[in-house]
């Protein structure tokens, strides 16, 4: 049972990433009347916060390794406490009231987040690098029934007649679920930690860590821009009102079916292979987006499905390469992974802080008739940005050693 129960706890962590990062944005602007110059204002300020915040939190689970259990349970019931919070908040919330959950709740994200990345050479059967793949693949699987889980919710309550658009009764679901989470994964916070040595910045280079930071940061910042602007480019650019909780489902159930066949196709012939043929995939998807024209659904559930895949090789390949790095240098992992957490963070933050004040310069305003212009910058925002990223991003891996492997 000890990787159904990780999985269980990546389900959680992945639940409450999808509010926070997909519907907080929609949420705030409709909801709670928000201009989008300041919710992108307020996500960067957490994210500076985080930048102080993720690597201290490595370093703490580092520094107590057999404090596990006190970690893993500190941020479900912060995640807990949380949700029902934030979606209970009623409109015309004073902006410092929302900062405040905002920060306890991507402050439990980020803690539950780093313990269950950190400790993998802990929760593998044994930590080596194709039984780090195996784990990944579990992790990730979990993480992405999470996310389908999380993005069908809000509309499911509707259905059964919630109110404010399902945000209430999906706060207290989200609630239910950390709980529920906690009380089934205890056992695995009390496997015996593996530690290593205190990391350096050289310890780092030499093993070619921060290669693949760098790689994380740059790769992030596509999914992070189309995560954040998605809900508005399917309910006001492609005209599909009530379609983005199914397409989201078909995304990430696309993202979830193929992660097994990738962590084999990693284990057979490397990574960095896995991901030259992956990545063409995400290429391709922004591409085709950029070109769709109203109303046409069939041809976003076909991106959907190619993008989704390509996501489930970046979610179980790049942590997998990182943590296989760290195993075989001998370093800490909670602290590396603190950076690389606060790396994917620093994604989204960038994401929201330059493309919601640029919508709203052009005029773009969510749920309302917008101009052909204020369009056509969320068509730029939404595809072509994070096109050129993910070319950046193939870049980099295409510069990556040869013998980086899981083998």
């Amino acid at each position: 049972m000890l990787y159904p129960r990780v999985s269980l706890y990546a389900l959680m962590l992945a639940a409450a990433g999808i509010p926070l990062y997909i519907h907080l944005p929609r949420f705030a602007a409709v909801n709670l009347g928000i201009g989008l110059g300041v919710i992108g204002t307020v996500l960067l300020v957490i994210r500076l916060i985080d930048l102080v915040q993720d690597p201290l939190i490595g370093w703490a689970i580092d520094r107590w390794p057999n404090a596990q259990l006190l970690f893993a349970a500190t941020a479900a019931i912060g995640l807990a406490i949380g949700f029902p919070m934030l979606f209970g908040l009623p409109p015309g919330t004073n902006i410092a009231l929302l900062v405040s959950v905002l920060i306890l709740l991507f402050s439990a994200y980020s803690l539950g987040t780093i313990l269950l990345y950190g400790r993998s050479a802990t929760l593998a059967i044994q930590p080596e690098p194709k039984e780090l793949i195996r784990l990944a693949a579990w992790r990730e699987g979990g993480q992405l029934t999470g996310v389908i889980l999380a993005a069908s919710a809000p509309a499911f309550f509707v259905g059964f007649g919630a109110s404010a658009q399902g945000y209430p009764a999906f706060g207290l679901f989200l609630g239910l679920i950390a709980i529920f989470t906690l009380t089934l994964t205890i056992p695995i916070w009390r496997r015996p930690p593996i530690t290593g040595d205190g990391l350096s910045f050289n310890g780092l280079a030499q093993a070619g860590a921060l290669r693949l930071l760098l790689l994380a940061l740059v790769n992030s910042l596509p999914v992070a821009i189309t995560s954040t602007l998605f809900l508005f480019f399917v309910e006001d650019r492609l005209q599909l009102p009530g379609k983005a909780g199914p397409l989201l489902i078909l995304f990430f159930l696309s993202a979830g079916a193929s992660v097994p066949l990738w962590a084999k196709l990693a284990n057979r012939i490397g990574p960095k292979r896995t991901l030259i043929i992956a990545m063409p995939l995400s290429i391709a998807g922004f591409v085709g987006a950029a070109l769709l024209s109203a109303g046409n659904l069939t041809g976003f559930a076909a991106i959907c499905l190619a993008s989704g895949a390509a996501l489930g090789a970046d979610m179980v390949v790049l942590p997998a390469m990182f943590s296989v790095a760290l195993t075989r240098a001998g370093l800490n992992a909670s602290a590396a992974f603190g950076i690389w957490s606060f790396a994917g963070k620093l994604g989204l933050a960038l994401a929201a802080f330059f493309t919601l004040p640029l919508l709203e310069r052009s005029g773009f305003t969510p749920g309302q008739a917008n101009s052909a212009e204020a369009l056509r910058t969320l068509t730029l925002a939404y595809a072509v940005l994070p096109c050129i990223l993910k070319l950046g991003a193939f870049g980099l891996v295409l510069t990556l050693p040869s013998e980086v492997s899981a083998k």
